[in-house]
């Protein structure tokens, strides 16, 4: 990962940290891509999620004058509903370039890990302890309080941009790789994660 790139992550981690970028890769043959029309695909079986999150990507593309459109308006609910080969994706490939599409950026969660942390505790954290009974006591607690620890979900999360290219495979221009935290707030979490990961691209000279 570029220098920057880790700076902006940790920049953008304390605003907010339930949203950080592991790291990104770039096709080595591309310097700069620029897409005009491009389809923003978020698979999701939340129906909610999936709207919300191509509706303010879609948005991101359109201010930075990029025309864009949300699968959902594109796939209907019978195509999203069944298993499709590859020769039907093929064929959507194929309406993409005649409609004059040259880009899909492609989100999805790769996998999913349950973790257990300690509470916020800070308070106690930085107490100095002078005697052994005072500080047991202030951490018995652990032992039998199932409220000590918490768990949580960490969902690690794949965006991919892929060319739609006249007389070339659809091929991969730039993927990001990030890890977010079971949301508490869903709204606020994708648009923390589309500011991350459109600026990571940016840095990268990929559309934005």
């Amino acid at each position: 990962m570029k220098p920057k790139l880790i700076l902006l992550s940790l920049i953008l981690m304390t605003g907010c940290a339930s949203t950080q970028l592991v790291g990104t890769w770039k096709n080595p043959d591309i310097v700069l891509f620029d897409a005009y029309k491009v389809l923003v695909v978020g698979m999701s079986q939340d129906d909610e999620v999936r709207i919300e999150f191509e509706t303010q990507l879609t948005k991101k593309l359109e201010q930075t004058g990029v025309e864009a459109m949300r699968s959902i308006d594109l796939f209907d609910v019978e195509f999203t509903s069944s298993e499709k080969s590859e020769e039907e994706l093929s064929e959507v490939e194929q309406q993409l370039l005649d409609k004059g599409f040259d880009a899909i950026l492609f989100t999805k969660v790769v996998g999913t890990e349950n973790r257990r942390t300690f509470r916020e505790r800070m308070n106690k954290f930085n107490n100095l302890y002078t005697r052994f009974s005072t500080d047991y006591l202030g951490h018995q607690d652990m032992y039998y309080d199932p409220e000590y620890y918490e768990t949580f979900n960490l969902y690690h999360i794949e965006t991919a941009l892929y060319c739609i290219c006249v007389d070339k495979e659809r091929e991969l221009i730039w993927k990001g790789d990030f890890e977010v935290t079971e949301p508490s707030k869903v709204n606020k979490t994708i648009d923390a994660y589309i500011r991350l990961m459109t600026t990571a691209m940016q840095e990268e000279d990929v559309i934005f």
